[in-house]
């Protein structure tokens, strides 16, 4: 399947993307992850069952997307927003949403704002939400606004790199990476300068998100009526970023995923095993779509 190029117009320039398969196929919205591009998708997207549309976007300020407006955060709300712009455009009223870290966040809070839209949810190496305790929210969230003001006071300019040197900036903040998935990414993640490349990406993204609560993560997690297919990396971010704190949360999710007879499977593989292997992934994902879309395993 050879993709063709998505834009959609929204009020401060476009969101752009990558389409694969037939225009009458069920509808799949592929969500990336934070400071990727809808390119981690692209060696994954050709091993599923080909008579689906899979739409992989571009989130704003990474890829080939607008950057937002200055001034203007990067937040799941936005991101939320972002992804009902694209399905409207689209003309989707019932699809497939399947999102990896990030776009599993913003998925799963899609999913719970917007039931009756997403028929099925498929989270990669992420539980749908990253919510912080109550009482870090109030640091968390004055961490970004200062992180903003400092950004614009500082009025920083891209870096230019040769592309050996981006690919291996990329390799070291994203060391669970192949080099032929730095590749893929650098695809859509670099524009030509004059003597180089600079990172296509907005500075904004460093500042980061700030999170909801427990609490509210937990209301929003029991308004998902799609059915849900969560996939975890052996080696993946349970195993990178130990977290207590994590698992209690993670632990709680669970619960309520089992309780909506959610399917949980894990793969081998790391962080990103949907883009360095993504054979394994296919290999769940692929009866998941058929089963639950009723379409037949001979169309593989």
């Amino acid at each position: 399947m050879t993709p063709e190029e998505l834009h959609v117009r929204v009020p401060w320039g476009e969101i752009r993307g990558l389409v694969w398969g037939p225009e009458d196929g069920h509808p799949v919205l592929c969500l990336h992850g934070l400071a990727d591009n809808c390119g981690s998708f692209s060696t994954l997207i050709p091993l599923l069952p080909p008579d689906f549309r899979y739409v992989a976007m571009d989130f704003p300020g990474h890829g080939r997307s607008s950057h937002r407006p200055p001034g203007t955060f990067y937040n799941l709300t936005a991101y939320v927003a972002d992804v009902r712009r694209v399905v409207q455009a689209l003309r989707w009223s019932h699809f497939t949403l399947m999102g990896h870290s990030m776009g599993g966040n913003v998925a799963g809070t899609f999913s719970a704002l917007y039931p009756e839209m997403v028929e099925n949810l498929v989270l990669l190496e992420s539980f749908g939400f990253l919510p912080s305790e109550a009482a870090q929210v109030p640091a968390r969230l004055r961490q970004v606004l200062d992180g903003m003001l400092q950004l614009e006071s500082t009025e920083k300019k891209p870096k230019v790199y040769s592309y050996e040197g981006a690919a291996e900036r990329l390799s070291v903040a994203n060391p669970s990476l192949t080099p032929e998935s730095v590749r893929v990414l650098l695809r859509r993640g670099l524009v030509d300068v004059d003597r180089g490349f600079q990172f296509s990406r907005d500075f904004a993204l460093s500042l980061g998100n700030v999170r909801i609560s427990v609490e509210h993560m937990l209301q929003l997690q029991m308004k998902i009526r799609a059915a849900v297919l969560i996939v975890t990396a052996d080696e993946g971010f349970k195993k990178q970023y130990p977290d207590s704190e994590r698992d209690q949360v993670a632990a709680r999710l669970l619960q309520v995923y089992r309780a909506q007879q959610a399917t949980l499977v894990s793969v081998p593989g790391d962080h990103h095993c949907h883009l360095n292997r993504p054979e394994g992934v296919a290999a769940v994902l692929s009866p998941f779509l058929l089963q639950k879309t009723g379409r037949s395993s001979a169309k593989l």
